[in-house]
């Protein structure tokens, strides 16, 4: 049985949009053929965390449907982003041509070494709740009880803009 899977996609390297654009592609092309693409639209923003001077990300999120288990999808956006030149070791939040974050996978809870769903950051972070709210806003995430919109509007200021509609 299929699973709908949120994955955020950030970039700020080189061609950034281009680099959102190749992603998506990548993930929509292993997606349960005909079901619904869901993409919010394009924001830049500031980075987090990351050492001084890297530049601003541009960053979305799209929804897919997934026949497969969460370690396979890990597994394979971990190969998209390596095949997207983001190189397997690198200081941590370096400055990277992609990023693949899966958010949530369906209404499973997986805690491992790899992988923890519902992404553990996700409502802390206004990169990622202002897309997902554009696509889910009434989504509420497995061991939750608010919804993605209600997370956004209860979010401290943290400086956003939108770059892009869509890809």
């Amino acid at each position: 049985m299929p699973h709908r899977v949120g994955i955020a996609l950030g970039s700020n390297v080189g061609d950034r949009l281009e680099n959102l654009r190749a992603a998506r592609d990548l993930v929509a092309d292993i997606a349960v053929p005909g079901a619904p693409v869901l993409q919010a639209a394009i924001y830049e923003t500031a980075p987090v965390g990351c050492p001084e001077g890297s530049p601003d990300f541009y960053n979305t999120v799209i929804e897919v449907s997934y026949d497969g288990t969460s370690e396979d999808l890990l597994d394979q956006t971990q190969a998209f982003q390596r095949q997207l030149g983001r190189p397997e070791i690198a200081e941590r939040n370096a400055p990277r041509v992609i990023d693949i974050d899966l958010l949530y996978f369906g209404d499973e809870r997986v805690v491992t070494d790899r992988l923890e769903l519902p992404h553990p950051r996700l409502t802390q972070r206004r990169f990622v709740l202002q897309p997902l709210a554009d696509i889910r806003p009434e989504l509420v995430l497995t061991g939750d009880t608010r919804t993605i919109q209600g997370h956004l509007d209860a979010l401290e200021d943290q400086e956003i803009q939108k770059a892009a509609e869509v890809l």
